[in-house]
């Protein structure tokens, strides 16, 4: 019974002790947070002379509470400031000596202390921290030299970009994952691209297909044609698919014949970004590699010609014509869902209010398209287009068509159409065609009267 009543007293005991450390710990956390609430209020309305330098970052640096404040509020702000308030904020991290305070922890901490300081360095966005940065890059610990390479990639200088280079060559960084590396190197030649042409005709392995993914992305017109030209002949298949990529940047001959070429690849990625790359330029000469690409075997491939074609506007007729005589039902319809999906069939369909030539025009392309096969589509924009005009236009072009095929169609859309107008404009169509389709059954022809449309 003694031990009995021993164990219920020491039970109790406990529970009253983790009661009275829980109590404890929450008011002692309470008052923390009271503090640090009151002095963030305080640091706010103090705020401008912090940054003029008014108020001397001695009398805030020296406490630690406060000085984490600051830190904190001025690394969030360069987050997000440019212009004038982004230089003013440096030079107040600068001129209070928060800077120098975490060069020298970044070099001399150890442990979380270290990283925290190279975290802070990459935000501060001063050129003054890429030495300590590179320095890092050569830690033993993996996750120090991570936080260094995303420090570099945060400050987005040009200057960051060659120590991660010189490490990248000589596999000091080949436990990194490679898209924290790619994604430092964006963020630091995006100003100048050239900075990765020498480091990747030295470069091997997998860090040569690392580099050119990078540069494909950054190309500009500052680069030299005869690099782009070189790396396009590359025997690595990802390098070239790269080179394509950047060759869109390219003087118009040259980027036209090298894409050409690629698109003929026997790796479909490389072709596939040869097709992309043709469809961005935009230029006559790219329709009959775009509509080889047409009937790639690859079905991404196919896919992005058509989207390439359908954007060439003033030349969709032409498009058309060439597709149809290349007999393949397959590309047809992936042109045709393109044109529909990216809007050109509507663009069309608008013109037909206008006057003159584009509205002749806009009536043979949608005869064309219609012909081949944009039923559903242009009979939907027959009930539901605004403009009253496009709607006589478009009825009498779908009468004129005479295709049996848009019967069915026109009577669905007639049976669910709400408004009594335009169930008569689908019932004189379908007139027509039925009426067309008889009359040249019986040998003679039906003289057709206005649409009845209001």
């Amino acid at each position: 019974m003694s031990l009995v009543f021993e164990a219920i007293v020491l039970t109790v005991a406990g529970i009253a002790l983790l009661l009275a450390f829980i109590l404890v710990r929450r008011g002692w956390r309470s008052r923390i947070f009271r503090r640090r609430d009151a002095r963030v209020i305080e640091v706010r309305n103090n705020w401008n002379g912090i940054l003029t330098g008014s108020i001397a970052a001695e009398e805030w640096r020296d406490n630690r509470l406060t000085c984490e404040i600051v830190e904190a509020m001025l690394l969030d702000r360069l987050e997000v400031a440019t212009g004038a308030e982004g230089e003013q904020l440096l030079r107040c991290v600068r001129a209070s000596g928060l800077l120098d305070v975490r060069i020298q922890e970044a070099r001399r901490r150890r442990g979380w202390r270290h990283r925290r300081a190279l975290a802070s360095l990459g935000r501060m966005r001063a050129a003054e921290a890429v030495p300590a940065l590179a320095e890092a890059l050569d830690d033993r610990n993996r996750l120090n030299v991570l936080v260094a390479v995303r420090g570099l990639g945060r400050l987005g200088l040009p200057d960051g970009a060659g120590p991660i280079l010189d490490r990248l060559l000589d596999g000091s960084l080949a436990s990194l994952p490679p898209v924290q590396v790619q994604n430092a190197l964006l963020s630091c030649c995006r100003s100048q691209p050239r900075l990765l042409v020498p480091y990747i005709h030295r470069a091997g392995g997998q860090t040569r297909p690392l580099l050119a993914r990078v540069l494909g992305e950054l190309a500009t017109g500052d680069l030299d044609p005869d690099d782009l030209v070189l790396l396009a002949s590359d025997p690595q298949a990802e390098v070239r698919a790269s080179a394509a990529r950047a060759l869109t940047s390219a003087p118009l001959n040259i980027a036209l014949s090298m894409l050409a070429a690629l698109a003929e690849d026997d790796e479909w990625f490389v072709r596939l970004r040869a097709i992309v790359g043709l469809g961005q330029l935009q230029h006559p000469r790219a329709i009959p590699v775009l509509i080889e690409g047409l009937c790639d075997r690859n079905r991404l491939v196919r896919l992005r010609a058509a989207t390439g074609l359908a954007h060439m506007d003033a030349q969709v007729e032409d498009v058309l014509d060439l597709v149809e005589a290349r007999n393949d039902r397959y590309a047809l319809h992936a042109l045709l869902s393109e044109l529909e999906t990216t809007g050109a069939i509507l663009v069309h369909v608008d013109r037909l209010a206008s006057q003159g030539p584009p509205r002749e025009r806009a009536a043979r392309v949608l005869l064309r398209v219609l012909h081949l096969g944009a039923h559903r589509l242009l009979v939907s924009a027959l009930g539901a287009h605004r403009n009253r005009r496009v709607r006589f236009e478009l009825a009498r072009l779908l009468a004129h068509s005479k295709l049996q095929v848009l019967v069915p169609l026109l009577e669905r859309a007639r049976e669910s159409e709400p408004n009594s107008r335009r169930r008569e404009i689908f019932a004189w169509v379908r007139e027509q065609i039925e009426g067309s389709s008889r009359s040249t059954r019986g040998g003679r022809r039906r003289v057709s009267s206005p649409a009845p449309v209001r």
